[in-house]
């Protein structure tokens, strides 16, 4: 798929853009191909585009909203605001302010794509036709369906996790399709089913074997250790990975509680580099720690959100009648 199409197909299907609503993106200058291609798909929906080039550098990290970007920010409001920026875990703070910002006005929608490339619009997660994204978006809605009277979550999986989690009051949402009602901004790619699980709830021991936000694919599983909603403990024999993992969940005092959990339901999605795209493969789930204040129902205002990633899962539900239902089984969606 041409890069350009793949943007214009998510532009039109996830963000809703319509003819002669305006778009500003910002790009960062390692990402300008992919921003050219959002560009083109934005003039082909004739949309008034703006593509804005931010400078980085390898040894700095971004921790506050560079004043170029605040000029912007508060000059003008358009309909629509795309982000394609670099994914590293040290520039998690900064991207969230940016987000703050950016939808600060209820009408305003937005695309966060931290790490994203142009292999993600030509053969990834975001390869994605007009009826391919119609067919996800047909599959979160079942999907939140049957999830739509669950107060509590088990998670096992073959590497060790062995979790709960309430989810009393928060409903289940879908990054696949915008809804102000619910978030105004999403990732792209899209493909995953979420809620912000109560934040004094995680117990259990959580096993990541594939990949963290912020990381990237790991070779050896990270443990972590959670009660009362909070990381308590964590441990891995990849001691370089590990630290980074510390010093993500002491970015403050909520870097540690429990942000968010969710499936994956991307069938394009790939075990790559960028987790941006593997969080969303298909039949696996995440937890996060961190923000998650956007989410319906979520309480967390760190300034941090780390994501781990697990394969294989078994899901279980369990409802207000007292009824439970198994949603995946050893990584296979049951009954959807």
């Amino acid at each position: 798929m041409d890069a350009w199409e793949a943007a214009r197909n998510a532009l039109e299907c996830v963000l809703e853009a319509k003819k002669d609503e305006s778009i500003v993106i910002f790009c960062d200058d390692e990402k300008m191909g992919v921003g050219k291609a959002f560009a083109k798909g934005a003039l082909k929906l004739e949309l008034q585009t703006r593509l804005i080039q931010l400078k980085t550098e390898p040894n700095f990290f971004r921790k506050e909203i560079p004043q170029q970007l605040m000029e912007i920010l508060t000059r003008q409001t358009p309909e629509i605001y795309i982000n394609l920026l670099r994914g590293i875990r040290e520039e998690t703070p900064f991207r969230i302010k940016l987000i703050k910002m950016e939808t600060r006005g209820r009408r305003t929608r937005m695309g966060h794509c931290p790490g994203v490339t142009r292999d993600m619009l030509t053969n990834g997660a975001l390869a994605l036709t007009t009826e391919e994204h119609r067919h996800m978006q047909a599959f979160a809605h079942k999907l939140i369906e049957k999830l739509s009277q669950a107060v509590r979550v088990e998670i096992t999986n073959p590497a060790g996790t062995d979790v709960s989690l309430s989810v009393e009051g928060r409903p289940f949402f879908t990054d696949t399709k915008i809804d102000l009602k619910t978030m105004n901004w999403m990732n792209l790619p899209t493909g995953e089913v979420i809620v912000a699980p109560v934040e004094d709830s995680l117990e259990g021991r959580l096993v990541c074997d594939m990949a963290i936000g912020g990381v990237g694919p790991i070779k050896v599983p990270v443990e972590v250790t959670a009660k009362n909603g909070k990381a308590q403990d964590s441990s891995s024999v990849d001691t370089e990975v590990l630290r980074r993992v510390r010093d993500s969940l002491n970015t403050d005092a909520e870097a540690s509680v429990v942000g968010e959990f969710a499936f994956g339901i991307n069938p394009k999605a790939r075990f790559i580099e960028e987790f941006l795209e593997t969080e969303k493969m298909l039949s696996t789930i995440h937890i996060a720690f961190g923000y998650n204040s956007d989410m319906p129902g979520g309480k967390n205002p760190s300034k941090n959100h780390m994501d781990f990633l697990m394969s294989k899962p078994t899901v279980r539900v369990f409802n207000k009648d007292g009824s439970s239902i198994d949603v995946l089984a050893n990584g296979t969606f049951q009954h959807l």
